[in-house]
């Protein structure tokens, strides 16, 4: 990923020398230019800002060096790959910056970020840089700052770090706080007691039992907890649920297939990004098709106040009696990260007829995040050429 920056403060971005952005910097996955707007100007003073029409405190940033300096990033573009980045301006009237923002902006090959200072930009640098780029307006909070450099420097953070390669453990960014609407639960390090003057204060138990479910679920609850306190306007009803029991998942008919082709759609969008593959069916199917698959598997749902918000689906293979082919898998995204999925997986394989001694399943062969959850549950990755282009196939012993 390709980012530009424009200033007054060039030295203020001096943090993204540091840290894990500074790495993937100096490592090439990053490439972060930082431009003086000042050296865009054209007067010996490097002027900047005038007085507001119209009167006012204040002043306000000029379009001539704005245009001047937006235009050279552009210029310095061309080519398929990226052919004009997508402008962001930092500002307190602008869209919520949130986590998925951030990953909307990680899968975007060139960003540029304008800093505006004093009381903002003029009206028609905006104008300018639209005719050229996308342009949005994004807001850091609900609270003013001297200028967008903060704001950038923590977009950049959170934009940077979602990219492959910059954060070592990939798997520490699927439970952080916001990746699904929750905070993180608490964390723990040695010693398991610690002696804080005279107070010994213990991790708790659950965390030392080894049993990974009852940990899974302890954590579970911790974040719903801490959400409710913290931060209620976060908390959906939905939110409160911590395991499949209480979604009554039965068998579905074929009225569900509306809601069930809406489901697809939204948990497929990620797949489709992550694999560059917009044309996989469960993003082009139609109600109609939905309702012949239920006719091909069996198919379960489960539903929250109402919603269908999880499903998953299996048959005996047509080719081979003793496999048992999983499919389907969806939690809707404001579930996800709870462990629902891996619940969905196990409850599938116990509906595996006595004849089945092979469960398999596929998926899109850059879906990352997904062949890590199938391979802890189990599944291997089978050599063969795979049924349908752009995935891989995976099975696991049954019983």
């Amino acid at each position: 990923m390709r980012i530009d920056v424009v200033s007054i403060f060039p030295e203020y971005l001096a943090p993204l020398e540091l840290s894990l952005i500074g790495k993937a910097r100096r490592e090439g996955l990053l490439d972060i230019q930082v431009h003086d707007l000042r050296s865009f100007t054209t007067d010996r003073h490097h002027t900047v800002d005038d007085s507001p029409f119209g009167g006012g405190a204040g002043m306000v940033m000029k379009p001539e060096p704005w245009a001047a300096a937006l235009d050279a990033v552009v210029a310095q573009g061309g080519s398929a790959s990226m052919p004009v980045p997508h402008l962001i301006v930092p500002g307190p009237g602008g869209i919520p910056f949130t986590q998925a923002m951030a990953h909307d902006l990680a899968a975007e090959p060139w960003l540029a970020f304008a800093c505006g200072r004093y009381e903002g930009i003029d009206e028609r640098v905006y104008e300018h840089a639209a005719a050229r780029m996308p342009v949005t307006v994004v807001s850091l909070g609900d609270y003013v700052l001297n200028g967008g450099e903060v704001a950038v420097l923590a977009m950049v953070e959170a934009i940077g770090r979602l990219l492959p390669g910059v954060v070592g453990n990939a798997e520490s960014l699927v439970e952080e706080s916001h990746e699904d609407g929750l905070l993180e639960y608490p964390v723990y390090t040695r010693p398991a007691t610690w002696d804080d003057a005279g107070t010994a204060r213990a991790v708790p138990n659950v965390l030392l039992s080894g049993d990974h479910a009852a940990i899974a679920a302890w954590r579970q609850q911790q974040r719903v907890a801490r959400t409710a306190a913290r931060r209620p306007d976060l908390l959906a009803a939905s939110a409160l649920t911590t395991g499949l029991d209480g979604l009554g998942l039965r068998l579905a008919v074929p009225a569900d297939a509306p809601e069930l082709l809406v489901l697809q759609r939204a948990c497929w969008v990620p797949e489709g990004r992550a694999n560059d593959a917009w044309g996989i069916p469960p993003l082009v199917e139609t109600e109609e098709d939905v309702r012949a698959g239920l006719n091909a598997y069996q198919t379960w749902v489960g539903h929250v106040e109402g919603r269908l918000v999880i499903s998953g689906r299996a048959r005996v293979s047509p080719e081979d009696p003793t496999v048992w082919e999983l499919g389907r898998l969806m939690v809707a995204p404001d579930l996800a990260g709870r462990g629902l999925g891996r619940e969905l997986i196990a409850f599938l394989e116990a509906q595996a007829p006595a004849t089945a001694r092979l469960a398999w399943m596929n998926t899109g062969e850059r879906s990352a995040r997904n062949q890590r959850i199938y391979a802890k549950l189990g599944y291997r990755r089978q050599q063969a050429p795979p049924r349908y282009p752009g995935t891989i196939e995976l099975t696991k012993r049954l019983r």
